[in-house]
């Protein structure tokens, strides 16, 4: 049960009613207390506490209210003794329950084997199915150590007859095309160093870890080593059915299992079990291959163009000479020309226009327009057929793609020609094949691509014309209107929607809490907009810090926000912190946080079993975290004086930690931090978060490692959603050119805490009319700081409403097309509940809502459309209030300042991020997150602590309040000597003082 409860919850769940009211007339004292207790306990969760203090004490004294008793008297109650039994006995008979029996627990394992396991085998999700089946079959649940023996039961029960199942889809050939690679495979022994990409394989022979290890950077090179790793993998002819209907989280558990086991253990495993593992590891290996050289082939069609303009334009800086008053000159000529038609141009011309300036204006044409876009055709060209072109046989040969849509299907005509010529020599497609030409072929190149032979007829160049296919794949490709078989993120659109959705039309809405009907719908947004333009035209008078105006058609001229008062005593807080806990380990910290909160039980291991006791293995991890999280590495940490080799860490490491593991452990910690705040100092809890991303430098032998434009360098991104008061919610390791809406939505939908989230504030680069359009089905609020608010255009509500609203004249632009949402709303809603629930990722949703898409997709415009109007809407808000422009100013600024102390805890190596692999760089990403949090965790005791002292509590002014945070580490020592002692602890005790 939940520690922290509000008054109307209390009054909802806790109410004594009448006829329990009776039912404890004849107790008293504490045994009525302990009574009531415990009957209002099993009415809400159904079962028994285990133990005597896990009744929240809110709850207690809740009901000792009622009962008008003291809720002292609930620490006298006799938890062993007969009267509880009988207790019990009666509050089970009240509520029509029985206890539980062996058949029971036999029924409900077979049951989670049903209906249950085949979706989902996280023990605390499985827990929660446990007791719900048993309060629906109103039998009161065994303990919970029995409770867990059924669960270990049930999910060994479900595996044998999984194991089975997929072992009997296999063939024969299949079986011993498994028998045979994994025969043929070498297992190289790793370390936490990282092994080089381009290392050649052992004896010219494929290794198990080359089938694990991620794509290299985008290159020919690359591009080739993961055609062998695909055709290898397709070769052992695993059936197309073999997981159709499994779910993808439990396909990814038996596929790390196999990815944690070196190929020794692999091959001791009985045959069922060690063929599940092998497939369900190749066949996401297989979808995996595909979306990296999905991705390989963007880039590198990328790059050809890139380079070449870089080539074209540092020659064109080296020799142009910009030539002025063209028009002027020219008249010139035109006039002299006239007046001396016979002339010589020597004599005539050069006198009034030097030889010079001539040589110049030709050579400034020739670099513009056609001959420019010429000249880069003819870099492209020369790069592709020397170099590129050698891969696109091979990959039109192991890559199908796709398209739904008519209007593509003449670039996948044109692959598939270039696939029929690709073993021929001819340079020229010949003249009887339908080559086509719209939809491949961009406008301004048709004249570079369609030449002329002798007789004057049209002729086409097969490497110009592969050129501008692979150009036309590549946007395609990005925006999904092409899709690829066998590919994960760039699968068939189609598969990213709910398949059920008119089936549970009803209940999608109801999840969205959007109407069924799109009138009404509709009419409620009108309202709003209507109403906030109203009320912002009539302020505008009164708004001295809102100037519109008629310049650059049309601009609105917002006034700096006024500097708060400056904060005085929060520095003597601080000081105070700092005397009670001087230098602090950042180690001391981590270990604290576990040893109060106990986060590392949420590393279970990849395996079956765990051999090591969890007092060695919780102190393991936590060297281990620590890490991962300061960028230390694990053989810097194993040279500390803690007893622990570098070798225990390493296994620690690959068994125990991963993405999801680490994802459980950081909710555990956000969710520990707000059950910990105090009201008094932190204020009451928020429904608001902040989002924005830093870029970390990282090596660049892979494909998440990218330029970036902005912050220079290369490297990548980590986006975080931080509430209010310090704590991040989530993270998310994204590429510098990566969507910063999808990772926006991709948090505020995936967080797993117990926030709530209502309100998300960003800066321009994380908003657009789409972002507005989703964030609204969603049932969040947007609320951006815009960069370019001069520019912004405010859309009417209604066609014919010129003079409306005269004071915003200058900003007002078209009305919103209601009719457009009107017809699509359906599909809109669709979207959002793919979404929301997370079908698909959602930057691989938001790809058919680009820009980049030049035929719209009809949901997009509707989105568009709906978009416009809630910024409008937004707008009117965010002009009319200055509190609001404070308020997303100062949740922005909470972000910045989590920024700043990442630097400060992931400080080894530079603060680069030193490893090529994916899986690597997210650990170490979510290690800090999970280490910045125990941070936020500690300093919000250690900071409670000091002012539960009267003396500095009564020191705090409203501003101190304001900007106090826990994100504070001028105590703190991140460095030195890496020593654990788990039995020393730190001094945290206390609590604020009436």
């Amino acid at each position: 049960m939940k520690r922290n409860w509000e008054l109307d919850e209390l009054i909802e769940h806790f109410t004594l009613l009448p006829n329990e009211l009776y039912l404890i007339e004849n107790k008293f004292g504490e045994t009525r207390l302990g009574f009531a207790a415990l009957l209002k306990f099993f009415q809400y969760e159904a079962r028994f506490p285990a133990q005597k203090y896990d009744i929240p004490k809110t709850v207690l004294a809740y009901i000792a209210k009622q009962l008008q008793l003291e809720p002292q008297l609930y620490s006298k109650y006799d938890w062993e003794g007969r009267t509880i039994k009988r207790h019990r006995v009666q509050i089970r008979d009240f509520f029509g329950f029985r206890e539980a029996t062996v058949k029971d627990a036999d029924d409900m394992a077979e049951w989670l084997c049903e209906h249950v396991l085949y979706h989902d085998h996280d023990a605390k999700h499985i827990e929660a199915y446990v007791y719900n089946r048993f309060r629906e079959l109103q039998i009161e649940p065994p303990t919970i150590d029995r409770i867990e023996r059924l669960i270990r039961s049930a999910i060994r029960s479900y595996e044998e007859r999984f194991f089975e199942s997929i072992y009997q889809k296999l063939s024969s050939v299949t079986l011993k095309q498994l028998d045979d690679l994994i025969d043929s495979l070498e297992d190289i022994k790793e370390d936490d160093a990282e092994f080089s990409l381009d290392a050649p394989p052992i004896n010219g022979q494929i290794t198990f870890n080359d089938l694990k290890s991620d794509s290299g950077r985008a290159s020919v090179k690359t591009i080739f080593r993961e055609f062998n790793k695909l055709r290898t993998i397709r070769n052992i002819e695993l059936p197309d059915h073999l997981f159709r209907d499994i779910p993808l989280k439990v396909i990814k558990k038996y596929r790390q299992r196999t990815a944690t086991e070196d190929l020794r253990e692999l091959r001791r495993h009985p045959a069922p079990i060690r063929y599940t593992l092998l497939s369900a590891f190749f066949w996401l290996r297989s979808e995996e291959i595909t979306d990296s050289l999905v991705e390989l082939l963007i880039q590198i069609i990328h790059q050809i163009w890139v380079r070449a303009e870089n080539k074209v334009d540092k020659e064109i800086l080296n020799d142009l000479r910009r030539v002025g008053n063209k028009y002027g000159i020219l008249f010139n000529l035109a006039r002299t020309a006239i007046d001396n038609p016979d002339g010589v141009i020597k004599d005539v011309l050069y006198p009034v226009v030097s030889e010079q300036t001539l040589k110049d204006l030709v050579k400034e044409f020739k670099h513009t327009g056609p001959a420019y876009r010429e000249k880069i055709h003819t870099v492209i060209r020369n790069s592709y057929s020397t170099h590129y072109r050698r891969m696109v046989p091979e990959l039109l040969n192991i890559l199908n793609f796709r398209s739904n849509n008519e209007v593509h299907r003449p670039v996948i005509r044109a692959l598939e020609l270039i696939k029929k010529y690709a073993n021929t020599g001819l340079h020229y497609f010949s003249l009887t094949d339908d080559i086509p030409i719209d939809g491949v072929i961009r406008s301004g190149y048709k004249e570079i691509i369609v030449e002329k032979d002798d007789k004057g007829q049209d002729r086409i160049n097969r490497i110009n014309y592969e050129i501008s296919a692979l150009q036309a794949l590549r946007d395609k490709l990005r925006c999904k209107e092409i899709w690829v078989e066998g590919s994960y993120r760039y699968r068939n659109p189609d598969e990213d929607l709910p398949q059920d959705f008119e089936e549970r039309r009803e209940e999608n809405y109801k999840a969205l809490n959007q109407p069924l009907d799109a009138g009404s719908f509709i009419n409620n947004i009108k309202q709003e907009l209507i109403q906030g333009l109203e009320k912002l035209n009539s302020g505008m008078p009164r708004n001295e810090k809102v100037n519109i105006t008629t310049k650059k058609n049309g601009w609105i001229g917002l006034s700096p926000l006024e500097p708060q008062p400056e904060p005085l005593n929060l520095t003597k807080i601080k000081s105070e912190l700092t005397r009670r806990w001087p230098m602090t380990n950042l180690m001391d910290i981590l270990k604290e946080a576990d040893l109060r909160i106990q986060f590392s039980g949420q590393f279970k291991t990849a395996g079956v079993r765990e051999t090591i006791d969890r007092y060695t293995l919780q102190k393991r991890l936590i060297l281990c975290l620590y890490g991962l999280g300061t960028n230390m590495g694990l053989k810097r940490i194993s040279s500390g004086d803690h007893g622990e080799t570098y070798k225990d860490l390493l296994y620690v490491r690959r068994k125990f930690i991963n993405k999801d593991n680490l994802r459980n452990a950081t909710s555990e910690v956000v969710n520990a931090i707000f059950r910990s705040k105090m009201h008094n100092i932190w204020g009451e809890g928020t429904t608001s978060c902040a989002s924005d991303s830093k870029k970390f430098g990282a090596w660049d032998q892979n494909l998440m490692t990218e330029w970036h434009i902005r912050y220079r360098g290369r490297g990548v991104m980590i986006y975080w959603h931080v509430e209010k008061n310090s704590t991040c919610i989530y993270s998310q390791l994204k590429s510098c050119s990566s969507s910063e809406v999808s990772a926006m939505m991709e948090g505020l939908l995936r967080h797993c805490t117990d926030m709530k989230l209502e309100k998300n504030y960003v800066d321009t680069h994380g908003q657009s009319e789409v972002a507005f359009a989703f964030c609204h089905l969603l049932g969040f609020q947007l609320m951006p700081r815009l960069k370019s608010i001069g520019s912004q255009k405010l859309y009417r509500p209604e066609p014919g409403m010129t003079d409306a609203y005269p004071n915003l004249q200058p900003v007002l632009t078209r009305p919103i097309n209601w009719e457009l949402i009107r017809q699509q709303y359906d599909q809109m809603v669709k979207y959002a509940t793919a979404l929301r629930l997370g079908i698909a990722e959602t930057e691989a949703i938001m790809k058919r809502f680009s820009r980049n898409n030049q035929v719209k997709h009809p949901t997009y415009l509707a989105l568009q459309e709906l978009g416009k109007a809630i910024k409008t809407i937004f707008l009117c808000e965010y002009l009319n209030s200055e509190e609001i422009r404070r308020e997303i100013h100062e949740g922005l600024n909470v972000v910045e300042n989590w920024n700043s102390a990442n630097s400060f805890i992931f400080c080894g190596k530079g603060g680069e991020i030193a490893t090529n692999r994916l899986e690597d760089q997210e650990m170490a990403v979510l290690s800090l997150h999970l280490l910045q949090n125990c941070l936020v965790y500690i300093n919000t005791l250690m900071l409670q602590n000091v002012l539960s002292d009267k003396k500095w509590f009564n020191l705090m002014a409203p501003e101190d309040f304001r900007a106090i945070t826990p994100l504070i580490y001028t105590h703190v020592n991140p460095y030195g000597n890496f020593n654990l002692n788990m039995n020393e602890r730190l001094q945290l005790e206390g609590e604020l003082l009436a």
